[in-house]
């Protein structure tokens, strides 16, 4: 974020590898396999970026790091994106309302801001995961949103509304914080476990069953470990129906 005076804030960086076709399902603020070596070398590229560009207002650079720890540049989102909450909850900062300010004209007031704890977030979707992902459509039945403290929820969904097939098929956003990952990772499971919405499907039940993976727990996933685990449930119920 980088206001027209020339003040930045390079915030620190979103894990979002746990992907289907390259779409993000859950992302996390810090990254479990960056290190404070490779963290200060994300924000120094950032820095260079976007003071080479003269950006202004908030944006988001993206990096590719491999397995030996080393980061390639991808592009510039020139706009906030769908994770920003995560950012928000260990920064405690509206981002949104920041972004407004640097467009009005006004300069960041606080460029050494420090992350607290962990902040993990599902995308919830219109869409039926045990049948190849088929797009799911119709009214809103039963709504039951989780709550509890530090468990955030965005979402417009309300009973019965009409899901139709003519816009993005993101539902909601849930996200949780926690003082380490795994209270993070274990109030995200519960609220998402607690999600209830009924008269479509939802991926609600593909998005408990990640939290839980060998993977995700250990943090090293990639942007295949969601189609490898599909892959496998899809080979199990192969075998299991002959």
């Amino acid at each position: 974020m980088r206001d027209k005076f020339g003040n930045i804030i390079v915030f620190q960086e979103r894990e979002c590898s746990l992907q289907r076709r390259y779409q993000k399902l859950i992302e996390e603020t810090p990254a479990v396999i960056v290190d404070e070596r490779l963290r200060q070398k994300l924000q120094e590229y950032t820095t260079t970026i976007v003071e080479e560009t003269d950006y202004h207002g908030a944006g988001t650079v993206e990096f590719l790091v491999d397995f030996n720890g080393k980061a390639y540049f991808l592009e510039i989102i020139a706009r906030l994106q769908v994770e920003h909450p995560v950012t928000e909850m260990v920064y405690r900062l509206d981002l949104v309302k920041e972004q407004i300010k640097i467009a009005a004209g006004e300069q960041l007031k606080n460029t050494c801001l420090k992350p607290i704890g962990w902040a993990i977030e599902a995308r919830i979707i219109a869409e039926d995961w045990q049948e190849n992902f088929k797009p799911s459509i119709g009214k809103i039945g039963e709504l039951h949103l989780p709550g509890g403290p530090e468990v955030r929820v965005d979402t417009a969904l309300k009973t019965n509304m009409e899901i139709t097939p003519y816009y993005d098929s993101l539902l909601a956003k849930v996200i949780a914080w926690g003082n380490d990952r795994e209270t993070a990772r274990l109030k995200l499971l519960r609220a998402v476990q607690e999600m209830q919405v009924t008269g479509i499907k939802t991926n609600l039940g593909l998005i408990a069953e990640l939290l839980q993976l060998p993977e995700f727990l250990q943090g090293e996933y990639t942007t295949r470990t969601v189609e490898n685990y599909l892959n496998s449930l899809f080979i199990s119920k192969n075998v299991q129906g002959r």
